[in-house]
């Protein structure tokens, strides 16, 4: 089963750390050549560290999803190092929360923002490039467990990431005839450093402990534990590679069986 993505170049957006930095070095293991895309203008010390080990084989990209008329550009220098895209892990996100009443217009934006029209067009962005390239490709885009319900602390979160499971739905029938897979995986509560931020809101608004919620939420997952981000690297190199060839148009629940589905 080793190098299952050879001779393919992935492209990972929010590949700092978490998530997008467990996937760059699950595909990089699988043998893919993965250009790294995150906010800041220099590589993260995960990041660098990816960069040292495989040289050949690794680039970083430093980019503002937001920033919609420069991503065409973007992935036009992704090609440029390892040539057009196969696969995209459209992992960049952030997270807000508050009462709704307290629901701000500002959190709103910047959730949907990045959330869901970076997401979008980043991925128009690399569909456009396989197209025209003829290629083949893969497309995963990074969903929540949040996107399948509604949360009464997170309402803005869960919209952005129920538009993302739209997305993925629209975006794969368009593109099947093109024999491009369109697929999202909805983690649930993931021990990333993001989980800091997350649990200090909780206990702001729910008057907990800091750490308690962390706790207890990892405790109410039916196996035992809160996933980490190697679970979902694990999902995301089955939904880039040859074995999920007959996948698409479907968000895959990782989550330790919190939502059935």
């Amino acid at each position: 089963m080793a190098e299952r993505l050879q001779g393919q170049h992935a492209l990972l957006t929010g590949a700092g750390g978490g998530i997008g930095l467990a996937v760059a070095a699950g595909f990089l293991a699988e043998g893919a050549a993965c250009t790294l895309v995150d906010l800041s203008p220099v590589p993260s010390a995960g990041v660098a560290a990816l960069l040292a080990e495989h040289p050949q084989r690794a680039a970083y990209l430093g980019a503002d999803i937001t920033k919609v008329d420069r991503l065409p550009a973007l992935v036009d220098n992704a090609a440029q190092r390892f040539g057009s895209i196969d696969i995209l892990f459209n992992n960049a996100a952030v997270f807000d929360l508050a009462p709704l009443l307290e629901a701000s217009e500002s959190s709103y934006q910047r959730l949907f923002d990045v959330n869901v029209k970076g997401l979008f067009f980043v991925m128009q962005a690399v569909l456009a490039q396989m197209v025209a390239a003829g290629r083949r490709g893969s497309i995963i885009n990074l969903a929540s467990q949040a996107g399948r319900r509604g949360e009464a602390l997170v309402a803005h979160y869960c919209a952005s990431k129920a538009a993302v499971i739209s997305y993925t739905q629209s975006a794969a029938l368009a593109m099947a005839p093109h024999g491009i897979r369109v697929n999202a995986i909805a983690p649930g509560v993931v021990d990333t450093p993001m989980w800091a931020e997350v649990d200090a809101l909780f206990a702001k608004y729910e008057g907990l402990a800091l750490g308690e919620k962390k706790k207890a939420v990892g405790l109410a997952v039916p196996l035992g534990r809160m996933g980490v981000p190697q679970d979902i690297a694990g999902a995301a190199i089955f939904l880039a590679g040859a074995e999920s060839a007959y996948i698409t148009a479907q968000t895959i629940n990782v989550d330790g069986g919190n939502v059935m589905s």
